[in-house]
């Protein structure tokens, strides 16, 4: 490392910035040496990223030649001739009714017209389907299939109007 330092030598700079520094700067001194060793740091890491990706660099060139020289050696072993060139050749495609695979030609139809709605008088709200109550079957009426039971509506629920209390009169 560039700017290596061993504990006991920090220790050294401590006792003699001690020795040196009054103690009411010393916080000031030790942000500024804290702030200049930060700055040293961040140097260093730089340089050492950026030698990083040079040495990173130069070794995919080595490769890509090294590939390339072995893709040649295989072209110089196995060379293409004319027939298996012409069997990796893609084949043309006979469009004469055999080939029943193939999508149809897609065809244009009239986009269809999209009318507003007519006006309507607005209509009163269908009544709600009522609901027959049943009536307890009795037990004759279990015994034969054939009867119906007869069902009636229930009654409505009215509501009694909430009453005021009367105002009291006061006591005399």
């Amino acid at each position: 490392m560039i700017l290596d330092v061993a504990p006991t030598e920090l220790m050294v700079l401590g006792v003699v910035a001690l020795l040196v520094i009054p103690p009411k700067d010393l916080p000031r001194a030790m942000r500024f040496a804290g702030q200049w060793v930060g700055k040293a740091r961040g140097l260093a890491r730089q340089f050492r990223s950026g030698f990083d990706d040079m040495i990173r660099e130069a070794e995919f060139a080595e490769m890509e030649k090294k590939w390339k020289a072995e893709n040649e050696r295989i072209m110089r072993e196995f060379p293409q001739t004319v027939d298996m060139a012409a069997l990796m050749a893609p084949k043309p495609q006979d469009n004469a009714g055999t080939d029943t695979y193939s999508d149809p030609e897609p065809v244009m139809v009239e986009q269809p017209v999209i009318a507003a709605e007519p006006d309507l008088p607005p209509s009163s709200p269908a009544p709600a389907p009522k609901q027959a109550a049943r009536k307890p079957r009795s037990k004759a009426a279990k015994s034969s299939a054939s009867d119906t039971v007869e069902q009636t509506a229930p009654k409505p629920r009215t509501r009694r109007p909430k009453t005021a209390a009367p105002p009291e009169t006061p006591s005399e």
